[in-house]
């Protein structure tokens, strides 16, 4: 499937990269794509490789899908841009119609912003204003972005936010329900929910829940590793927030648009969340995401309390509604779950062939093994992770990691990917693992 690697042309403008685009913008792998389709991306030297990374979750409906790109390049013809809030138009109108129509609960109502990271910040500014409190309550191992609120919520330090304090006051964190690697010591079933109680115990030790605004979830979390919850957990939480007046934000970016098997998560747990946050696969690679959220939420704001210049672009809600008639006519969240068992028999298979693989868990096509040197200990195996990857790059596979070790590597592939590409993916990353253990 490929040549050298990297190749003379990659070379070259990873070069030009180095001296004109900072080190802190340094890409996983050292190829420059030139095309892409389904889920094989091609590079400027004519190497193709398989995509595991999918975008970090942006291509749910693969690469370039003539649908959304006929319905871009009607809507280029169109117009580009007015501002919604000055000249509105009706591809967001209708895009806003139909995520109110998908999403469990409601009634909803949605606003469109460009990327993950300002659609949590809005929700955020929506339930403050909506209740007005000002606290809100994350979990370790959370990823919600990378501006100063998403990143104050998001949990993980390096590279996410060392040295880039003070951040955004109000937040408070409390533990996860990260099961293979408990954070108060403790086994699941036999725990009792513990994590849950210590969220009701930050509520009279650290903050008043009169004074708390939302509790923000990933319904299964991804930069932190793929981390399922149990499924008590979810319900519990709605639970106690819901006593207490506190509104719970569910963080689908990453999630949602069937990855999971289901259209949102959540609804593998049976809640109805106050608002969502969704963004990633929206629009198959345009810059849009979008806050969902019950209207009577919405009704509290005034007139141009929230916006911006370019959100809810018209190209990309054009973008977002062919990837909505995509997942209906391709039927992708039930294909997520047959990929997404597939993918859990292989990676099943290979922990019983290699100690490394410490935990494999996920939920339909969003599955992840964490890797470790020890399965007693549990020490991570980061450095062995990221050679691995390294293996299956050179092989033709673009794989990525994820966790608050980096020991987790996490499948992001394409919806659409053809099944013979994927068992040829998985085949590359078994025998990428068996060089290591044999290195």
């Amino acid at each position: 499937m490929k040549t050298q690697v990297p190749g003379p042309r990659s070379r070259e403008i990873l070069e030009l990269m180095q001296r004109y685009v900072p080190r802190a913008m340094t890409p996983h792998v050292p190829a420059v794509i030139a095309r892409a389709s389904g889920a094989i991306v091609e590079d400027v030297d004519g190497n193709q490789f398989i995509d595991f990374s999918g975008g970090i979750g942006v291509v749910n409906v693969g690469h370039a899908p003539p649908e959304v790109v006929d319905a871009v390049t009607e809507q280029t013809r169109r117009f580009l841009h007015t501002d919604f809030t000055v000249v509105p138009y009706e591809p967001y109108v209708r895009l806003a119609e139909r995520l109110a129509r998908q999403a469990p609960g409601g009634p909803w109502k949605v606003a469109f912003f460009n990327s993950g990271a300002e659609a949590v910040e809005n929700a955020v500014k929506l339930a403050r204003y909506a209740t007005g409190r000002a606290g809100v309550i994350a979990l370790e191992g959370a990823f919600h972005g990378r501006t100063y609120m998403a990143m104050t919520l998001t949990s993980k330090v390096k590279p996410y936010k060392e040295r880039f304090g003070p951040f955004v006051p109000e937040v408070y964190r409390v533990p996860a329900p990260y099961c293979y690697r408990c954070p108060l010591g403790l086994r699941y079933p036999d725990c009792g929910l513990a994590c849950v109680e210590s969220m009701k115990r930050a509520l009279v030790t650290t903050v008043a829940p009169e004074a708390v605004a939302a509790v923000i979830v990933e319904p299964v979390q991804g930069e932190g590793g793929f981390v399922v919850p149990p499924p008590e957990y979810l319900p519990a939480v709605r639970e106690l927030t819901a006593r207490h007046d506190i509104l719970l934000i569910v963080d689908e970016i990453q999630t949602g648009f069937g990855r999971t098997g289901r259209f949102f998560a959540v609804e593998h747990f049976g809640v109805r969340p106050d608002v969502l946050t969704v963004g990633k696969s929206l629009a198959a690679g345009l810059p849009l995401s979008g806050v969902i959220a019950r209207a009577e939420l919405y009704d509290r704001l005034g007139e141009s309390v929230v916006g911006g210049t370019f959100v809810g672009n018209p190209v990309a809600c054009a973008a977002g509604l062919a990837v909505l008639d995509i997942f209906e006519r391709q039927q992708l969240v039930e294909r997520a779950s047959r990929l997404g068992e597939l993918i859990r028999q292989r990676m099943m298979a290979m922990q019983e062939r290699f100690a490394i693989i410490g935990d494999v868990r996920g939920l339909g096509a969003m599955m992840a093994m964490e890797l470790v040197r020890d399965r007693s200990t549990k020490e991570p195996a980061d450095v062995e992770t990221s050679r691995i990857l390294k293996r299956c790059f050179e092989q033709g596979l673009i794989a990525v990691k994820a966790g608050i070790y980096g020991n987790v590597i996490r499948m992001l592939v394409p919806l659409v990917i053809e099944e013979e590409q994927l068992l040829e993916g998985l085949a590359i990353l078994e025998q990428a693992i068996a060089q290591e253990i044999r290195a």
